[in-house]
């Protein structure tokens, strides 16, 4: 057991989807899995590990924001073994093309996290994913007609901040899709112990409308989402 997942060493497979709400983690397990176990719930933070078309998958939610991603995405790596991380999450357009409901692929995660640069000694750390998901990503997005943008994201330290319209104006010049709070660090840990990582949003609000999706459009893009992640199954032992 790790101090924030109480798995036993086994209980975790070796791909493990990336909920920031843990009650996402369980819904995922509920809707998409069979024979499911729930291996964790310290501090609420559900675990669960089940099978995808006889392929064993875990669910593991991870809070909101980079620091309380970090502790388990580390955990998972440094104490389960895990070889697969993809994050399943939400994200506001900072894009006008995109509509609610768009997916997307994150090719690269901005931030304004001084978590990223501490690493790397106050240098800049360009976080991508790997690019074998990435492909195959697309290509079974296209083959399930599901559409997909890919483009670079903003992870950000902040969900509330003075400046806000005015930051992501500036980031909205650069071409970034849409701000969320995780995804740049999955990228760097990841990079860190050579294990695969991805990430894929859905759009849940448009920031410089206020246009938002309801629970009920939420829903169905949540399970596309889901479906076209698990998907992805077959291509991570390659």
């Amino acid at each position: 057991m790790s101090i924030h997942i109480n798995a036993k060493r086994g209980e975790i497979a070796e791909t493990v989807l990336l909920p920031g709400d843990p009650l996402r983690a369980k819904a995922i397990a509920e809707v998409f899995l069979e024979d499911v176990i729930e291996y964790s719930n310290i501090r609420g933070m559900l675990g669960f590990t089940g099978t995808y078309q006889g392929v064993r998958v875990s669910v593991q939610g991870t809070g909101m924001g980079m620091p309380s991603a970090s502790i388990y995405i580390h955990e998972l790596i440094q104490e389960y073994q895990v070889k697969n991380l993809i994050r399943v999450g939400t994200a506001g357009a900072i894009q006008p093309h995109l509509s609610l409901g768009s997916l997307v692929l994150a090719m690269g995660g901005c931030t304004d996290s001084g978590i990223i640069s501490k690493r790397v000694q106050n240098n800049t750390f360009a976080g991508i994913p790997d690019f074998h998901l990435a492909v195959n990503l697309f290509e079974l997005s296209k083959k399930l007609s599901i559409p997909l943008y890919a483009g670079n994201i903003l992870s950000t330290d902040t969900f509330y901040a003075d400046d806000t319209l005015e930051t992501l104006s500036l980031w909205a010049k650069y071409g970034i899709l849409a701000v969320e709070m995780e995804t740049a660090e999955l990228y760097q840990i990841s990079a860190r112990y050579q294990v695969k990582a991805l990430s894929l949003l859905s759009i849940s609000d448009k920031v410089f409308t206020g246009e938002k999706t309801g629970p009920m459009e939420r829903q169905k893009n949540f399970k596309d989402m889901i479906s076209l992640t698990l998907e992805l199954l077959p291509s991570l032992s390659i």
